[in-house]
């Protein structure tokens, strides 16, 4: 890969794997629709988190995530819009989780709260995905390590590198989604709602987590 300007492909593609299998909040989301949803909805989600990951890559290429970097006030706007999207999951999942209680204590088998649709599904992982700048920056500070700047076209090897780790990580949240969706018509209803709030809880904590970061000084 060295004539396209990418050295220690061998490594980046360990490293990335490592990096995707280590649990985050695009895990837990797809975990999350799966459960509730079913694998389709996982699936979904896998799929809209690989499109903002792909985003994320596209737009550390092309310098936006520079600007993230740089820019206290970019950086804080879409920190807070990510923290508050991931409030909002939190909270929508505990609500569900809580509906689905007051069902069961009605003697009723069915969730109170509806069903998402695939594209709801899709949109809140790709939303999710997209809204931390985390990830962009990251981007920036990681696949650059792989890219040789003196060959001359440093923006296909990005582009590349950055298709390559979204291809790793999507197979595994596809992973993900199927394991969960095997797994969820042999756990009790009350224990997946207990899963459920303790998703939602994990969310908000996420939220608290990025609404705290810090950008640039």
């Amino acid at each position: 890969m060295s004539s396209l300007g990418i050295h220690d492909l061998g490594l980046f593609m360990l490293t990335s794997l490592v990096l995707n299998l280590t649990p985050g909040a695009d895990t837990l989301y797809v975990m999350s629709r799966s459960a509730r949803g079913g694998w389709r909805h996982g699936v979904a989600g896998a799929f809209g988190v690989g499109l903002g990951c792909m985003g994320h890559a596209v737009a550390a290429a092309l310098g936006v995530a520079a600007v993230l970097a740089a820019s206290r006030w970019a950086f804080d706007a879409l920190k807070w819009a990510g923290a508050l999207y991931l409030a909002w999951l939190g909270l929508q999942m505990l609500r569900a989780a809580w509906r689905g209680a007051d069902a069961a204590a009605k003697m009723s088998d069915q969730t109170v709260a509806p069903l998402p649709t695939l594209r709801q599904s899709f949109s809140a992982g790709l939303l999710t995905n997209l809204l931390n700048p985390k990830a962009g920056l990251f981007f920036l500070a990681f696949v650059p390590q792989f890219v040789d700047v003196h060959a001359g076209r440093p923006l296909p090897a990005f582009l590349l590198l950055g298709l390559l780790f979204n291809l790793s990580g999507v197979s595994w949240l596809l992973v993900v989604a199927l394991l969960t969706d095997r797994v969820r018509g042999r756990v009790a209803p009350a224990l997946r709602r207990a899963l459920q709030a303790l998703g939602g809880g994990l969310f908000l904590l996420l939220a608290a987590r990025l609404a705290s970061a810090r950008g640039a000084g």
